[in-house]
């Protein structure tokens, strides 16, 4: 088979096995469940197949077998999780539900729990500063997800899913279709945390006991020129952490957490097709939120309410084969009860040139206006060139903003002990800059795909969280000095034989900021990460086995204090396994994570004393528990998994 052939097939997205008839001849070809990005960004897709290799119970659990995504607890107390995308925290990556921008300020330390992995069709992952189109936020990347569809065939699956750790969870999505044009889907989830953990008997909770409950209606219709979807969404959900129940201390002088949040949502896109052959559309899209939440650290409260509503009107034209643009106007409202109220007007436009993929252009610039930091302007340039089909090469860069909710976003450091001082913060502001190789390799007849890159990020301004220059305070004040991030990527994929996938990736994180006047390391940051992952199906489809081994290096810790922990912690390494057994209308998986045990021994500072201003759960810098089985059930009706 010939090369072109081989790029053919690892390109397809969908996440199943196809069937090929050759005359009398039946070929199956197992897809990819992680796909790159055909346009000029640098990213991957990231489908159902790679999903269901691991247990994937929410968007935070979907980036095991990921080189490029990391995703780490921020404290020991509430279960607060955080990406980190090219060496940075995930406040830097833009969070998007098909193309529209959510989970901001105070839903973001608990966002990455507000997506059920059941829910989800694909992830697209995209570094560096993406396209204008969705907003100037994007400085190290965007996180797109894509929910399942109306659409889609019409039955009801279900999932259950228990583990080691008291954890259960039930969810369901269910289609039906009224006729041609209008179908509707509901969207259910629900998760409980039944028992107290605390293997390092601290007597401190390993990881907050959470209760969920999550629910989506999404509608669409479709006819010849008109497109519409819509949906509505609440979510209920509380956090409950701290010292465990059997504690020594009296029942009132325990020290513990409690995070109580309610979140209702809905969103709505209407398109309209004004000349199909150039497809030339004009689309009005936006969506609108409230997220309450009171949370409870000891005895700090911090309560508030925040709304979100975003608009854009948007308009697309290929003049032909080679040229497109991309123009629009946006609006987005953010008001917090205890920051009061932004509004920003923006609008912008992309040109793209696109010569039969072998080199694509694409320019965007826009401007906005916010009435707390006035007008600015956002410039991005991607470029990818493809001289040969075996290689591909991508240039981009590219400015970001975004405003800082220091208390909102970081809410969990009220867990810790000592003095939280935040400053009057100044809009963040940073360049980033990317280069990246990906590489089509045949070898014995199949193709071995590799990718190097590289990416830079200079903040010129940007709210720096202090540990280091007071032992008695956490500061978060503006930059004063330099601060960037370096990162060098390298990973290669290759199918051994047939329905067996093998990826190893390597990456170095570079991450330096000016924390008192002192070019320091961040904290708790690992300086690499390598990762090997395999994959293998069964001929017949009706066995998966899977495994990713993860090596996370060492790194510093903030400056200690009375000798309480290490100035840096240790390199460690992470083992997950999963084996499914597919059959007709169901499938059944059991499996493992972090099996090396490997964790954080001392995950709460002076646990002994939670009400001293030396003691503090937010210093997390590895896993904060050990091994852990599960095994769940996926079933459905009418339709195919």
């Amino acid at each position: 088979m010939s090369l072109s052939a081989y790029l053919t097939i690892q390109a397809q997205d969908a996440d199943t096995l196809k069937t090929q008839h050759l005359d009398e001849v039946t070929v199956s070809v197992r897809r990819s469940g992680t796909v790159r990005m055909r346009g000029a960004e640098n990213g991957v897709a990231i489908g159902r197949e790679e999903l269901f290799r691991a247990a994937c119970c929410n968007l935070g659990e979907s980036f095991t077998t990921n080189p490029s995504v990391d995703v780490n607890y921020s404290d020991a107390t509430t279960g607060a999780k955080q990406i980190k995308l090219l060496g940075l925290s995930g406040i830097y990556v833009q969070m998007l539900t098909e193309n529209l921008p959510n989970f901001r300020g105070v839903a973001s330390p608990y966002a990455l729990d507000y997506v059920p992995g059941t829910w989800m069709q694909s992830i697209q992952v995209s570094k560096g500063a993406s396209s204008v189109r969705n907003g100037y936020e994007s400085i190290t990347g965007q996180i797109d997800v894509e929910y399942l569809k109306p659409d889609a065939d019409e039955g009801l699956t279900v999932n259950i899913y228990g583990n080691t750790m008291s954890r259960l969870e039930a969810n369901a999505d269910a289609n039906v279709h009224f006729n041609k044009r209008l179908s509707t889907e509901l969207l259910l989830h629900y998760q409980d945390d039944l028992a107290e953990h605390d293997a390092n008997d601290d007597g401190f909770m390993d990881q907050s006991n959470v209760r969920q409950w999550n629910m989506q209606n999404r509608w669409k219709w479709k006819s010849d020129g008109y497109l519409f979807h819509g949906g509505l969404s609440l979510i209920k959900e509380k956090r409950d952490g701290g010292q465990t129940s059997h504690h020594t201390p009296l029942a009132n002088h325990l020290y513990t957490t409690a995070v109580e949040t309610n979140r209702y949502e809905g969103y709505m896109k209407h398109a309209f097709v004004i000349n199909q052959e150039h497809s030339t559309n004009i689309a009005f899209m936006g969506n609108a939120s409230l997220h309450q939440m009171n949370a409870t650290f000891g005895r700090k409260h911090y309560d508030v309410d925040e709304t979100n509503a975003y608009m854009q009107l948007l308009f697309e034209t290929d003049f032909s084969k080679q040229h497109n643009l991309s123009a629009g106007l946006s609006f987005s409202h953010d008001y917090m009860d205890t920051d009061g109220a932004e509004n920003t007007y923006g609008a912008y436009a992309q040109y793209t040139y696109n010569l039969n993929d072998k080199l694509v252009a694409m320019a965007g610039l826009r401007a906005d206006h916010s009435n707390l930091h006035g007008t600015f302007v956002t410039p991005r340039l991607h470029l990818k060139l493809t001289p040969h089909e075996v290689v591909s090469l991508r240039l981009s860069a590219g400015k970001g903003y975004r405003t800082s909710h220091a208390m909102a976003e970081n809410v969990y450091l009220l867990a810790s002990g000592r003095q939280l001082v935040i400053d009057d913060l100044k809009q963040e502001e940073a360049w980033n800059y990317g280069a990246s190789a990906s590489l089509y390799i045949p070898i014995a007849r199949k193709t071995l795909k590799m990718n190097v890159e590289y990416a830079r990020t200079d903040f010129s301004q940007q709210a720096v969280i202090d540990y280091d220059s007071n032992p008695s305070q956490i500061h978060i004040t503006n930059l004063h000095g330099k601060s960037y991030s370096n990162t060098f990527q390298i990973d290669a994929t290759y199918p051994l034989f047939t329905g067996f996938e093998m990826t190893a990736a390597w990456r170095w994180n570079d991450v330096k900021t000016t924390y008192g006047g002192r070019l320091m390391e961040k904290p708790l940051n690992s300086r690499y990460k390598g990762l090997v992952s395999a994959s293998y199906k069964t001929p017949l489809g009706l066995w998966q086995f899977d495994m990713t081994l993860q090596m996370n290096g060492g790194g510093r810790m903030p400056t200690p204090v009375d000798g309480l922990w290490a100035s840096s912690f240790p390199a460690y390494e992470q083992l997950s396994a999963q084996v499914t057994r597919w059959f007709r209308h169901f499938s059944i998986y059991i499996g493992g994570e972090n099996l090396t045990g490997k964790r954080q021994r001392q995950t709460v500072i002076n646990a002994a004393d939670p009400w001293s201003t030396t003691f503090d759960p937010t210093m997390i810098w590895g896993p904060v528990h050990g091994a852990l089985g599960y095994v769940g059930i996926r079933m459905n009706i009418g339709k195919h998994l």
